[in-house]
């Protein structure tokens, strides 16, 4: 790195720290589980290994839902995960006074690598209050202010590139709008530059987080017999051991150079995490917490921004008559014929613009569900829970429920007229996660999107290529396979 920001469903792994209430729990929830609905052709040991889907794990579960209904039981190995899908016990399932963050097997195996970071700690580790005490004002909508321009700027830098190729065939979608994302985080955040459209070869940081986020996606499959596991997978595991020492080393360096340089001029989310004090507690953070939350902002912050980029490019693609009004709104601000300078205040007037992000989002919620478990034994969809029993809200399927209307499975951007969504029940739409632990960096996310998406729809019509279908990979997140775009200068 050269100087100059909610997850697929993995089983959950139990908490590591003995306690014989929660042993008492895992009983309860042995009992309750066996009388959900499960998928067909389980069997000892494995469970449901035989219908499982590893690399389509949330859409497999949206089939199951078809068959097993609103609420139901998963089992892979020794680990049970129960899966809600309905609008109703969904909604339920958020309540905050019944129900907290459930900490699911691939964001355990996370904390090798990110440890108590926020988006990784557990809602009773200390450093997890402290850093969202800090942090918080950092992410308010009234800070995107500080960050406009620079997201103007990376923007810039994507269209330019793009400029170079447009006349050569298409643009490799996802591989671009990660470049974009991971440039303005690193930017923003700790006053770095990957330089991602100026490079001849892909970032070695870059690549190694990559390898990582695809070894940890599939850690819910992983086999529960470690010297098993470390034959079968030996070559996994030597790599993303390397990795995990590289990453570690360069944002190392990153804040070491920084506390050597204290009198330096430095606006971003490093110098906040190194220079502030939690308000309630005065603690500040340690370095060791310091870079848990630098690999969070850099890795999970720019995966997700720049999926919600790739699905919003290809359904604008496929939808020409929605590019088309989107484009008139631009038109209103910028007319065709100009190079867009927006202003701050310019992107929260791009009001159908937004409800394009918001339908993306509804389709394809980057993360497809969150882990939720009850605080106490309780009732949810006529079954009885433990408390600490693992659980997962299945957003992907609640997000194309008929609640949403006639056709939940059609892209439309006016689902999200105020008076459309004032007629749905509340509570059922959630692509950052829900309550505390929702995603502290939602208006970053989203107010890079619509301004992403202000200048490429200005710039171009977006041109599908011929025969694509599109495929869903899981990770971490989703993201959408092989999408490829025709760029035609507008």
């Amino acid at each position: 790195m050269n100087k100059q920001h909610a997850a697929p469903p993995q089983l959950p792994a139990e908490h590591t720290t003995p306690n014989p209430a929660r042993s008492r729990n895992r009983r309860a929830v042995a009992h309750s589980t066996s009388t959900l609905p499960h998928p067909p052709h389980r069997i000892p040991i494995l469970g449901d290994l035989l219908t499982a889907d590893p690399a389509r794990p949330t859409q497999n579960f949206v089939d199951l839902t078809r068959r097993l209904g609103p609420i139901f039981d998963t089992k892979i190995f020794n680990q049970h995960l129960t899966v809600v899908s309905g609008p109703a016990q969904y909604t339920e399932l958020c309540d905050e006074k019944r129900f907290g963050k459930h900490i699911g097997f691939s964001i355990q195996a996370a904390r090798e690598l990110a440890g108590d970071a926020l988006f990784s700690a557990y809602s009773t580790e200390s450093n997890w209050s402290r850093a969202h005490n800090i942090l918080m004002p950092a992410f308010a909508l009234s800070a995107m202010k500080c960050y406009h321009d620079t997201m103007l700027e990376t923007v810039r830098g994507l269209i330019a590139y793009w400029d170079e190729r447009a006349h050569d065939g298409t643009v490799d979608v996802h591989t671009d709008t990660s470049k974009l994302t991971l440039e303005t985080i690193a930017r923003i955040g700790f006053g770095y530059h990957f330089d991602p459209f100026t490079r001849t070869k892909p970032d070695p940081y870059a690549a190694a987080v990559s390898r990582l986020f695809a070894f940890l996606g599939r850690s819910a499959y992983r086999i529960p017999v470690p010297w098993m596991e470390a034959i079968v997978h030996r070559g996994e595991i030597r790599q993303k051991n390397s990795d995990m020492t590289y990453v570690r080393q360069v944002i190392d360096d990153v804040i070491q150079s920084r506390r050597q340089d204290p009198g330096g001029q430095f606006d971003d989310l490093l110098q906040l995490m190194l220079t502030t004090a939690d308000p309630e507690t005065g603690q500040f953070l340690d370095d060791e917490n310091v870079r848990n939350q630098v690999f969070t902002f850099l890795n999970a912050g720019h995966e997700t921004t720049s999926g919600t980029l790739s699905f919003a490019l290809h359904l604008l693609a496929t939808h020409p008559d929605v590019a088309d009004q989107a484009r008139d709104e631009l038109h209103s601000l910028w007319p065709a014929d100009t190079d867009p300078d927006p202003e701050f205040g310019d992107i929260h007037k791009l009001r159908y613009l937004r409800r394009v992000v918001d339908e993306t989002l509804r389709l394809w919620p980057i993360a497809p569900g969150f882990f939720r478990e009850p605080k106490q034994d309780t009732t949810l969809g006529g079954y009885t829970v433990a408390a600490g029993q693992a659980m997962f809200a299945l957003t992907l399927q609640v997000h194309r429920d008929p609640v949403w209307g006639e056709d939940p499975l059609a892209f439309d951007p006016d689902r999200f007229l105020p008076e459309r969504t004032r007629s749905r029940p509340a509570g059922i739409y959630k692509p950052f996660g829900t309550g505390m632990r929702s995603c502290i960096g939602r208006q970053f996310a989203l107010h890079e999107t619509v301004l992403a998406l202000a200048l490429i729809l200005h710039r171009y019509d977006l041109e599908p290529e011929p025969g694509y279908q599109l495929e869903v990979a899981e990770e971490f997140t989703l993201k959408p396979v092989g999408l490829r775009l025709g760029l035609r200068r507008l």
